[in-house]
């Protein structure tokens, strides 16, 4: 199953290690450093120009962790993966 995070960008589930609610979770000093590591390392995607409410963390297929930047919630990304996606045009 894909997950829509916004604009064209869909990532696989299997590949999704969590989901941060930018809104509540950035309180931690811990998670304000680990996305400030990602960024300086060239990890992070923004997928939208609008306020972010959300870092998707995935595992790619060579190994290598991005973090996408939403402006959907978590609670909608959430939504989301439980509806099935129809791919068909």
């Amino acid at each position: 199953m894909y997950l829509h995070l916004g604009r064209d960008i869909v990532v696989l589930q299997p590949d999704i290690v969590g989901i941060i609610d930018l809104d509540t979770s950035t309180w931690s000093k811990h998670t304000r450093n680990f996305l400030t590591a990602c960024e300086k390392k060239g990890m992070v995607v923004n997928v939208s120009d609008e306020l972010p409410k959300s870092a998707v963390i995935c595992r790619e297929k060579d190994g290598t962790t991005t973090v996408y930047i939403s402006q959907l919630s978590s609670r909608t990304l959430l939504k989301r993966s439980k509806e099935p996606i129809d791919l068909r045009m």
